[in-house]
């Protein structure tokens, strides 16, 4: 029974890769025709998508901790050596890159293409997914190492030691990534003007008042529109992306500005990072207790393999309480941007502009909101919004 799943599961991941690899191969010879923007057709779409991911990640994790994993066990007694299982490690995360190109080609890319939400080019594209994964494997694999020194040290308290690592990387990630990272993939340039000097007074109102405040090329990937707060300590950052400057008025991009500065007031980078860790402890204990195998090392690529297909499978079991984690944190930054700005009816068309240009659904289906949303319904904040503006 378990030859058949795993079979199924690898003829499934592998035919999925080649339909659409011809379907890649068809948008590279002929673009497919543009479509109308349609949010209801666009979010359905994009669901089925999400949960074939999910579908497929997993099987492929199966496939690889069952089936190739079991192949790499080093004999019984035998230590592997580090640098070959850095090196399986760095081939196996190279491979799924180059596996998924066609796949994100079309349900990224292409798809994006279709619906008039990205004018990037397709040479921009594969060079930023070059960048992310050569990004990715850097970051990880080191990572991943340092999990198999600590559980070949420590055995039995190597969750304990791993959580504990957990929370200074997840501080640091919060340094590193917008200073270092995310200028390999867009230009951030100082903001000026009669907005920017709108966007200090507010800031320094409640706290953030050195914040550096950045105009950030979005349309380089998206028309959607976009804004963000985030670094710790000194790397404070307000980024504005110029699709939300060109083509929102002031005063709603103001009221977008206070509902991410609201995340930053109420210290919600850092009860993320709280949570993060928290997670963190549930999934390295749980997954310990799923992947090991008598007589059978978990620090090894083999056993790793097994660790990491349990850590997915506990990851998306917590998925929902993630998920209302964050629902709950951006209606309290509606509340925020209503008080910093006193100006509800400025959200509410900030809002009803945002469905329009990133093509959002008014609402998801119940499910898909309770299991997976990281904002509430559009219509429920927008409701909320013309309320207020209307009481006040």
């Amino acid at each position: 029974m378990r030859r058949f799943l795993i079979g199924l599961a690898g003829g499934a991941v592998l035919g999925y890769a080649w339909i659409r690899a011809q379907e890649a191969l068809a948008e590279r010879d002929e673009p497919a025709v543009p479509l109308e923007p349609n949010p209801r057709a666009y979010g359905a779409l994009r669901r089925k998508l999400m949960l074939a991911g999910v579908a497929r990640s997993f099987a492929t994790l199966g496939v690889v901790a069952y089936a190739i994993g079991p192949r790499l066990e080093p004999e019984e007694g035998a230590v592997e050596p580090r640098a070959r299982r850095m090196g399986l490690l760095t081939l196996g995360f190279l491979a799924s890159a180059l596996f998924d190109i066609p796949i994100d080609y079309v349900e990224g890319f292409a798809l994006e293409r279709r619906y008039g939400l990205s004018k990037q080019t397709e040479g921009a594209w594969l060079a930023d997914y070059a960048k992310s994964t050569a990004i990715a494997t850097a970051i990880t694999v080191p990572l991943v190492e340092l999990l198999a020194f600590a559980i070949s040290r420590a055995p039995r308290t190597w969750p304990l030691i791993a959580t504990a690592g957990a929370f200074p990387l997840l501080v640091l990630a919060n340094v590193v990534a917008p200073m270092y990272i995310a200028p390999l993939f867009n230009k951030f340039t100082p903001l000026e003007g009669d907005l920017a000097t709108e966007i200090r007074a507010l800031a320094g109102r409640h706290g953030a008042g050195d914040a550096t405040l950045l105009r950030v090329d979005m349309s380089r990937q998206t028309e959607k529109a976009n804004a963000y707060v985030t670094g710790l300590f000194g790397s404070k950052r307000i980024v504005i992306g110029d699709t939300l400057l060109d083509h929102f008025e002031p005063r709603e991009t103001l009221f977008v500005v206070a509902h991410e500065l609201g995340h930053y007031v109420y210290g919600d980078v850092w009860r993320g990072v709280g949570l993060g860790t928290l997670a963190a402890a549930v999934t390295f204990f749980g997954s310990r207790a799923i992947a090991e195998r008598p007589g059978r090392p978990l620090a090894s690529t083999a056993g790793l393999t097994r660790l990491f297909f349990a850590m997915s499978m506990l990851g998306t079991l917590a998925g929902p309480i993630l998920s209302a984690f964050s629902r709950g944190r951006e209606r309290a930054a509606d509340g925020f941007a209503i008080e910093a700005t006193d100006d509800a009816s400025a959200g509410a068309a900030a809002f009803t502009r945002l469905r329009e240009r990133n093509h959002a659904e008014d609402e998801q289906p119940k499910w898909m909101e309770l299991l997976f949303a990281s904002h509430p319904s559009l219509r429920s904040r927008i409701e909320r919004l013309e309320a207020v503006g209307a009481s006040g």
